[in-house]
This record gives structure tokens, C-alpha cells and sequence, in this order.
């Protein structure tokens, strides 16, 4: 089982990056916006989900373990593929699809590429009860003079799928507190920073039993 690749970026398609780790090229799907993210020769990792089929053995790579833990989560879900799943990936944040969970709102889905009205029930009905709600108040912890649309959807990422409210605010304030003035960088930047402010023991999901 492949679980993660930190290698040199050598080439990049739509969705697709090959990495060449210690010689060896390995070829992973993306979601097309991982992918606008990512440069040739740029040293990068990538957490991955390793398919393996009769007729084929496929990788499919993440920008951190949230949405890796969500793609193998929408897999257990009937009639939702692994392009499948990564579609909803590309178009849906963390928080988005916690949210549409939470609100039993199957529209986000459907608007996905591959996902019909029936598969897009399907996932808001299955996933019910295994993301944590999202944080309600957490906009009031918003300090005002951080960009607070930016703050809230991240804290709900990272609400949304399990950790502590209090937790969240502090690291959403250090990333954004850390960024250029004038400058905002992309939301799945942003919240992989503070995944790695909340570290790998804090980043435990709630004693709810959300998990994503």
C-alpha cells in the first residue's frame, strides 16, 4: 500500500502529476485544482490512495490526509467510483461537503460532474452522522482584523470535519495572521497550513466520533 509520495514534480496534465521519487516516476491522479497548485520541479508530497483493480492499479494523490480520509469515505458510498469521489473533491472544500452532510442537502452533489440525483441522495443519506456538524458560532470568534470570510470557511474546514472549535480559531488566525499583506492564498493551502499548526496529535476528531 502506497500511502504518501515526496518526490520532484516532472511532469503535469489536467489531473494528473508524475513524481519522481528517488528515480522512479510515478504517475497520480489529482483533482485539476491540486494540480494548477503544483509547478515542474517543485518538490512536493502527496497523500494517496492506492487502487488496485484486475486490470489495473491506480494512484490517487491529495493535498493532505482530510481529503484523503474524504475520498475514501465517499468510496464507501454505492454507486460513487474513485473519479467519482475525486470529482466531488475538485469542486466541493471540506467544508462544503460537511456542510451539505449536516444540512441534508444533496444540490452541491448533483451539481458535480458523473453524480446523478440518485447517487447525490445517496451520499448525504450514508454519510449522515460520520462528519462532525459544523461549528455554528464560529464566526464570532473571528478576530476583526483578520479576513473573516476567509477565517470562518476555515475554521467550518476544520470544524466540519472534527476538531475542536477552539483549536480551529487559533490556528485559522495564525495562518491568516502569517500571510502577506494584500495576499490570500488558496483555501486548500490555507487549511493544509493549519492542519500542520494543529499538528498530527491535536488534529484528533471531537469525542462526537465525527471523523472524515
Amino acid at each position: 500500500m502506497i500511502a504518501s509520495l515526496r518526490g520532484t514534480v516532472v511532469a503535469l496534465g489536467p489531473g494528473r502529476v508524475v513524481l519522481d521519487v528517488n528515480g522512479v516516476g510515478y504517475a497520480v491522479t489529482v483533482t485539476e485544482r491540486h494540480a494548477r497548485e503544483l509547478r515542474l520541479d517543485d518538490r512536493a508530497l502527496l497523500h494517496t490512495a492506492m487502487i488496485v483493480r484486475e486490470d489495473d492499479i491506480s494512484l490517487f494523490g491529495f493535498v493532505d490526509e482530510v481529503e484523503l480520509q474524504l475520498f475514501d469515505l465517499l468510496r464507501t458510498v454505492s454507486g460513487v467510483g474513485p473519479k467519482s469521489a475525486l470529482g466531488v473533491l475538485g469542486q466541493l472544500e471540506p467544508a462544503a461537503i460537511a456542510h451539505a452532510i449536516h444540512d441534508d442537502d444533496d444540490a452541491p452533489f448533483r451539481r458535480v460532474s458523473g453524480i446523478g440525483p440518485k447517487t447525490a441522495k445517496l451520499i448525504v443519506v450514508s454519510l449522515a452522522g460520520k462528519l462532525a456538524a459544523p461549528a455554528a458560532t464560529a464566526r464570532s470568534a473571528v478576530a476583526p482584523s483578520g479576513d473573516a470570510a476567509t477565517a470562518l470557511a476555515l475554521i467550518e474546514a476544520l470544524t466540519g470535519l472534527g476538531w475542536p472549535e477552539r483549536s480551529a480559531v487559533e490556528a485559522a488566525e495564525a495562518v491568516i495572521a502569517a500571510e502577506a499583506d494584500g495576499e490570500r492564498s488558496p483555501m486548500p493551502v490555507l487549511l493544509r497550513r493549519a492542519l500542520a499548526q494543529l499538528g498530527p496529535r491535536a488534529a484528533r476528531p471531537d469525542d462526537r466520533g465525527g471523523r472524515a
